[in-house]
């Protein structure tokens, strides 16, 4: 009987130390993100991070009343470093996608943007003309949906090259070693100056979000799948951050366009 009952406190401490680890009081949030993907997470100058999520993660930090620790990971390794444990949920531009979900919990989508087909100005591509397009090199941040894009729709014409960073896809571009990339929209406007007269690029399609099977519902914050205490909060601060306009100003900072979902 003493066995026994010794089996049962040890269950139920057990249970209540998961209920403990899944209620966790937070007073202290680490944001894994992937720098830079301007306009969204860079770092400035002084060495300090800015950028729409990184003021908007701040913001939600505020609301719930802790404190914001960002920790850098490159995209990559993100989620594998989210399920080391070696930050709390990540916060840097993750679409919704069937594929993750099954991977990590997310909150609801704060924003959604377009991507778009980029190349010199000197070059005359016709992105429709797909047989034009056979053996020209492209050039996608690795692991990305815009990745996923060319690599579904356009991996049996191109030759597709990736890079851990848009900066690094753009010194190609501009070294010539690519015909052409696929870009999120704002980070080629940050990047590329794209759609500007000044701009070494030019943008040859419209604006795309399909299909939504690689695009996703829109961008989330990515949590561990026990961690649906931390998510619903999360939900609650974004949801209150659009309702008192904090998000709206500080959208208003980095595009001239509503991204907000």
């Amino acid at each position: 009987m003493r066995a026994l009952n010794m089996i049962l406190a040890a269950t139920l401490a057990a249970g209540l130390t998961a209920g403990a680890a899944q209620a966790r009081d937070y007073s202290e949030i680490r944001l894994g993100v992937d720098i830079p993907y301007e306009p969204f997470m860079y770092r400035q100058p002084d060495g300090e991070l800015t950028g729409f999520e990184i003021e908007l993660g701040n913001a939600v930090c505020e609301y719930l009343e802790v404190t914001c620790t960002w920790v850098e990971q490159d995209w990559d390794g993100i989620i594998p470093g989210l399920m080391a444990r070696n930050y709390d949920a990540i916060m840097s531009s993750m679409a919704i996608t069937e594929e993750r979900a099954e991977r990590v919990l997310f909150s609801e989508p704060y924003y959604t943007t377009p991507s778009a087909w980029i190349t010199t100005r000197d070059r005359d591509i016709d992105i429709e003309d797909r047989d034009s397009l056979a053996g020209l090199v492209v050039g996608v941040q690795r692991a990305t949906l815009q990745d996923n894009y060319v690599s579904e729709l356009y991996g049996d014409l191109v030759e597709i090259h990736r890079y851990t960073s848009a900066d690094d896809v753009v010194t190609d571009m501009r070294a010539g070693r690519l015909d052409l990339t696929f870009m999120d929209y704002p980070v080629a406007e940050n990047t590329m100056g794209i759609d500007t007269s000044g701009s070494h690029f030019k943008r040859i399609s419209g604006f795309i979000k399909e299909p939504e099977h690689i695009f996703g519902k829109g961008v989330g914050v990515a949590f561990r799948q026990r961690d649906e205490a931390l998510a619903e909060r999360f939900n609650e601060a974004l949801a209150a951050l659009k309702e008192d306009g904090t998000y709206d100003e500080i959208m208003e900072r980095y595009f001239n366009y509503d991204i907000k979902l």
